[in-house]
């Protein structure tokens, strides 16, 4: 578990996008300097509140479809800051025996999620970094506790959720995901979203780009067609990938964009690996 001293020696003076999101969501668990740049994307952006609030809604959708599926271990990389609505606490409505880690980069986002977690021999959190995807597997494979948690070798629930885009440079981002991919048993199940060029125009894209380029973790938009390759080597469940509102839709999420999905402003979609022929 985290420690009071792990806590200093944290830098607050830097924004981090795990907190901003947490921002976006009405949470309290950031600082000044991540509520600064957080309003300065919803100058430009005054819909980003709504878009993180959709966004949630169909991540707690597609656990569910997931654990519905039988899985039950998930594995939620830049998982962010704790919120209402967990994917542990969403999966074991479906399955009380369920196990769930938790990865972020931000050691605020982790050392709450270790906090909330604790005495919970069924999820823990990490600090890992998608970005060293064979590094971050390895741990979870060597470290006893942690392997404990999540077995390899069965069918696996990997969570994408809103962070892929933190990987700026297109080759490095399909790399992450085609080594994460090739990890997985097969039976697993990708759930993944993607914040989406279609639905910005160029100066909101700039501004937001600029206001993370000031965190550790700089931010790109990607077009439909390139978030579609983040698939590949899987099977798209029905409806696709679509925006996140359009995702098998249920009346009791908040009813935002059913009119124009694409301004929720991220794609999204459920994969499985396939059982080799």
């Amino acid at each position: 578990m985290g420690t009071a001293d792990e806590a200093a020696e944290i830098d607050t003076g830097r924004p981090t996008a795990a907190r901003m999101y947490d921002y976006y969501l009405g949470g309290r668990t950031n600082f000044p300097a991540d509520r600064a740049a957080a309003e300065k994307v919803i100058e430009q952006i005054p819909l980003v509140p709504d878009m993180a609030r959709t966004h949630r809604a169909w991540l707690r959708r597609a656990v569910r479809y997931v654990a519905d599926q039988g899985v039950r271990q998930f594995l939620d990389i830049g998982s962010g800051v704790p919120t209402m609505g967990n994917v542990h606490e969403i999966a074991q409505q479906i399955a009380p025996e369920t196990r769930t880690l938790y990865v972020d980069l931000d050691p605020v986002a982790v050392l709450h999620a270790q906090q909330l977690l604790e005495g919970n021999d069924l999820a823990d959190a990490i600090q890992g970094d998608l970005g060293r995807p064979a590094e971050l597997l390895r741990q979870i494979e060597t470290e006893p506790h942690l392997s404990a948690i999540i077995d390899l070798k069965q069918p696996v629930g990997l969570i994408l959720a809103c962070v892929l885009h933190f990987i700026k440079d297109d080759q490095d981002a399909y790399s992450v995901m085609d080594t994460l991919r090739q990890s997985l048993a097969p039976g697993s199940w990708i759930v993944m979203s993607h914040a989406s060029r279609e639905s910005f125009e160029r100066d909101q894209m700039n501004v937001a780009e600029k206001v993370y380029a000031r965190t550790p973790t700089p931010g790109e938009f990607r077009s439909r067609e390139q978030v579609l390759r983040f698939f590949r080597g899987t099977e798209l469940v029905e409806p696709g990938l679509v925006w996140t509102p359009q995702w098998r839709p249920s009346l009791d999420d908040p009813q935002l964009f059913t009119d124009h999905p694409h301004r929720a402003g991220l794609f999204c979609g459920v994969a499985r690996i396939a059982e080799p022929r």
